[in-house]
């Protein structure tokens, strides 16, 4: 994990927020066992945050569930971490079409008691995600690309990140995959 990155950022006297993922296993289970046995205990003795949100539209629900823990010793050397103060657990319910989707998010976190900037930041991140990714899939059909070699990929999405924001910019009126194809 970004130990270097989190130093930096505390020491401009900024929050961070961490995913903690499958591929650093120590911490991620360390996170996910802490959980599952809070949540098995119903939270009690524990110094818990708890924020829900539901929202429904094009057809589905979902409901995101956060809990913000200012109690990082189940993690190992968390003194590595500059000014760690809380993990955290986001669930996501997700129905749509009559089946219901769950998934559990783990992180790390400088915020401490904050549930609702936390939850909200979290969000934010995945709707500045979703909608550049979706964006560049569909018009530029990204993930249909077939360069591989060396830098060409990561070359490839500065052009088309490149190319959206001029288009975005451009104020035509036209859909974005319209503005393409009358510019080309």
């Amino acid at each position: 994990m970004p130990k270097k990155i989190a130093q930096q950022i505390a020491s401009q006297g900024a929050d961070y927020i961490f995913a903690v993922k499958g591929n650093q296993p120590e911490p991620h289970e360390a996170i996910k066992d802490y959980f599952e046995t809070a949540k098995v205990a119903d939270f009690c003795s524990v110094p818990v945050s708890y924020d829900e949100q539901i929202s429904a539209g094009h057809g589905r629900v979902e409901t995101r569930r956060c809990w913000l823990v200012n109690d990082v010793s189940t993690l190992p050397e968390p003194e590595n971490w500059a000014k760690l103060q809380s993990i955290a657990l986001i669930e996501s319910e997700r129905y749509e079409n009559g089946n219901t989707t769950y998934d559990s998010r783990y992180y790390i976190t400088t915020l401490m008691s904050q549930v609702v900037e936390f939850s909200k930041a979290i969000r934010g991140h995945w709707g500045v995600e979703n909608r550049l990714h979706w964006v560049l899939d569909v018009t530029f059909r990204e993930d249909d690309c077939r360069i591989r070699r060396d830098n060409a990929p990561a070359n490839f999405n500065t052009f088309r990140q490149f190319a959206l924001n001029l288009i975005r910019r451009a104020k035509s009126g036209l859909s974005v995959k319209g503005s393409r194809f009358k510019a080309a």
